[in-house]
């Protein structure tokens, strides 16, 4: 399902202008990551992709629904939002329940909800909490809760804000493998990251915002390697693109795998 933003502005009641001007199109199954200093208008992109908050001029298209002719509970049937703090989407007092609720909503018979839930808390190896109060969960729990309440809903597209903030390399590791299902789905992942390293090994497109405007988008090896640009947002190229250039070596691209066949000549 193909996203089509096109010359997006959006003022908040404050007067403040979050986006000036934003065009964008985005492809099914593509891995897209958004990155740029607090303010630079990331949330404020994605909120417009499910309805929760709406152009002051512009248009974003959702597949072949213009998001401005659609509810925000509508849009929830195309697009599954993941917020950076879970508490703000925990509801349920029961861990099976959360999982649930976004299915359910979308209207999906008791078979199909309890298939998805069954996937969902599989995924992230929650089945031990399925009984559990969320609240009564660490936050690192809570946050695989709100994700898989998320991937229940079986969305085309999914938006993750922020999901690694905080989170130990274990949680990476599982993130990563939800990540690889979504991908043998077919389906489109976009996320919302500070953290360039996850970025540069975990997606195929990187787009770098700032002042509410586009100013990189293209692969992570050609993106990382527009220094003078990143410095303008305070971002730092990930590590092993900064140990290349250190080196002179030629990386196509950022992963481990890519800094290694450089180091080797390969």
């Amino acid at each position: 399902m193909k996203i089509d933003i096109s010359d997006l502005h959006y003022s908040y009641p404050s007067g403040v202008k979050a986006l000036q001007g934003l065009s964008l199109q985005v492809n099914p199954g593509e891995r897209v990551a958004i990155a740029g200093h607090n303010g630079c208008g990331k949330t404020t992109l994605v909120r417009h992709l499910n309805g929760l908050l709406r152009p002051t001029q512009g248009r974003v298209a959702v597949g072949d629904w213009d998001s401005a002719d659609h509810s925000a509970a509508g849009l929830a049937h195309r697009v599954g939002y993941v917020f950076q703090n879970p508490d703000e989407q925990i509801c349920k007092r029961r861990v099976w329940d959360e999982v649930a609720f976004g299915a359910r909503n979308l209207g999906y018979s008791p078979t199909r909800v309890e298939e998805l839930v069954s996937w969902a808390l599989s995924c992230w190896q929650l089945e031990p909490h399925r009984d559990t109060n969320p609240h009564d969960l660490s936050s690192g729990l809570r946050r695989k809760v709100a994700i898989a309440s998320v991937l229940a809903m079986d969305t085309p597209i999914l938006i993750f804000d922020e999901p690694t903030t905080g989170q130990d390399s274990h949680f990476f590791k599982q993130l990563i493998a939800v990540m690889n299902l979504l991908r043998q789905k077919n389906k489109t992942v976009i996320a919302i990251s500070h953290d360039m390293d996850f970025i540069a090994e975990n997606f195929d497109r990187v787009i770098i915002m700032g002042q509410g405007r586009i100013l990189l988008d293209g692969k992570p090896d050609v993106v990382f390697n527009e220094s003078e640009v990143l410095a303008v947002t305070f971002l730092q190229p990930p590590q092993l693109t900064r140990l290349a250039k250190g080196l002179s070596l030629p990386v196509e691209d950022c992963s481990i795998e890519g800094f290694l066949r450089a180091l080797s000549g390969g």
